[in-house]
């Protein structure tokens, strides 16, 4: 009996180790099936959030009713000053309850623009506004922005403030007539134009100062700059507006950030071009907006092609309005700093970015998606869906998110940034430069839930260079043509 017990005892253990064994797998592929579901459930409700987006921002129209700046003495003939002429169009299209400012074939020279309420400014094809390049037809000062910081300064060149359903459209050319002499050498910078013993905004009293009144909290009615600080306006800035539209145009050479809505609501920007190599000519930058849909653009610049921000440090947090909501659709990005961009200025967070369906391509662009930020500035930045991308060649590479980015000194602060919840999803690239991801978090706040699904990268030197990252998901994942294996911790 003892014979028997001892014979079935050495017969069921190997049977129950084998059973215990495949309970196990089973219990860790339901586990990762679950949760593999699961990624995929959240993933697709994100894109849902798009569409319901898309949806709410509709269209905007305009009275049927046209008035042609030529009848208010525009002249096109480069020399004519016809800010006056604009001025008077747009407020008798305001006054008679809106419609369509016509600007006809021709070139004609302006100061700044302020939109009003219900008028669409339309450039017929074959206009060109040729945007004055002295400072002192910017004036008198407005409420704007610089790098992420409030303060009266040179009205943007096309600017709208506390508006409703205004928009700039057509197939013309808004030229901001910017280059190496003048505008652009006021960012400092010899292959801007800069030379040895010429002001620029780095002096002392310039951004340096703005950005210790932003510190102190000083209000932004009172950082009056202007004449003598050398900041350079933005090109096409709706300032608190809601329900705006810039479609068709085209904007070159501009004098510092090209289409910057900032606080913001319901936007759209469509079939526009951007070519400009200007410094900080970022071609979008929505900030402290929601509900911004970038679509069927070009985007050729001399900074990033788009970039999503949310303030400066204590500025940023002044406000505390998150950019949200941001979609881009169908774009071609040729040079740039980076394709989609999360940052710097970006200290009151980002939520919901949504990309897809685009193109990039340059020897000239550094990066294809990006999030840069510091312990200055802070910030959480999470939900960002990409989809449906091209990429030819990038330099640096294909997702780049930086936790310790240092422009302008030490960028070290009490404020650690938040990234977590970054998707790339069908994505294809032919020479991605150094990294496929190149990731750097904190220790106590890494980055968390980066997931890859059917995502090729034929050629890159370094597939990951990872630091401090949480939970890095990849599905279908090939570089170098080599499957890649997720990194769960």
């Amino acid at each position: 009996m003892h014979f028997i017990k001892t014979g079935f005892k050495k017969k069921r253990k190997p049977f129950k180790k084998g059973f215990f064994l495949l309970f196990i797998v089973l219990l860790i592929f339901v586990s990762c099936k679950n949760k593999k579901d699961s990624i995929s459930s959240i993933t697709n409700s994100s894109w849902e959030i798009m569409y319901q987006v898309i949806d709410s921002v509709g269209t905007i129209t305009f009275p049927d009713k046209t008035f042609n700046v030529l009848d208010f003495g525009a002249k096109s003939d480069e020399i004519f000053d016809n800010t006056q002429a604009f001025k008077k169009a747009i407020e008798k299209c305001a006054n008679d309850g809106g419609g369509s400012v016509i600007v006809p074939e021709g070139k004609y020279l302006t100061g700044p623009i302020h939109l009003e309420s219900n008028v669409n400014l339309h450039l017929d094809e074959g206009a060109e506004i040729l945007f004055s390049t002295n400072p002192n037809d910017y004036y008198p000062l407005v409420h704007t922005s610089f790098e992420g910081t409030e303060l009266m300064n040179y009205s943007p060149l096309i600017y709208a403030y506390k508006k409703k359903n205004i928009a700039v459209t057509g197939k013309g050319i808004l030229n901001g007539q910017a280059n190496n002499e003048n505008w652009w050498p006021w960012c400092g910078k010899d292959t801007y134009g800069w030379k040895e013993g010429m002001p620029n905004q780095q002096d002392s009293l310039n951004r340096p100062q703005l950005v210790k009144l932003a510190e102190m909290n000083v209000p932004p009615k009172e950082r009056v700059f202007g004449d003598g600080h050398y900041l350079r306006p933005s090109f096409f800035e709706p300032f608190e507006c809601s329900n705006v539209m810039i479609e068709g145009v085209k904007i070159v050479n501009a004098p510092f950030w090209v289409i910057h809505p900032i606080k913001s609501v319901n936007v759209i920007v469509n079939g526009v071009t951007v070519e400009s190599h200007g410094p900080n000519n970022d071609g979008c930058d929505p900030e402290y907006s929601k509900n911004v849909i970038i679509r069927n653009c070009t985007f050729n610049t001399g900074d990033d092609c788009i970039a999503i921000k949310s303030g400066r440090n204590e500025d940023g947090r002044r406000v505390a309005i998150k950019s949200e909501n941001i979609i881009v659709q169908n774009c071609k990005m040729i040079d740039g700093h980076g394709g989609v961009v999360m940052g710097s200025e970006i200290s009151a967070g980002v939520k919901n970015v949504f990309v897809e369906n685009c193109s990039m391509d340059s020897p000239n662009l550094d990066r294809a998606i990006r999030i840069k930020t510091n312990s200055k500035r802070g910030g959480v930045v999470e939900g960002v869906y990409v989809r449906n991308i091209e990429v030819g060649q990038v330099k640096e590479a294909v997702l780049k998110i930086n936790m310790f980015y240092d422009v302008h000194g030490n960028q070290t602060g009490n404020f650690i940034p938040i990234v977590r919840n970054v998707n790339l999803e069908n994505i294809k690239v032919k020479n991605g430069g150094k990294f496929g991801i190149l990731a750097k978090g904190y220790a106590e706040s890494p980055i968390q839930n980066i997931h890859l699904n059917n995502v090729t990268i034929d050629s890159v030197k370094t597939p990951f260079s990872l630091e401090n990252v949480k939970d890095l998901h990849l599905e279908n994942t090939y570089i170098n043509g080599e499957l890649m294996k997720s990194i769960i911790n």
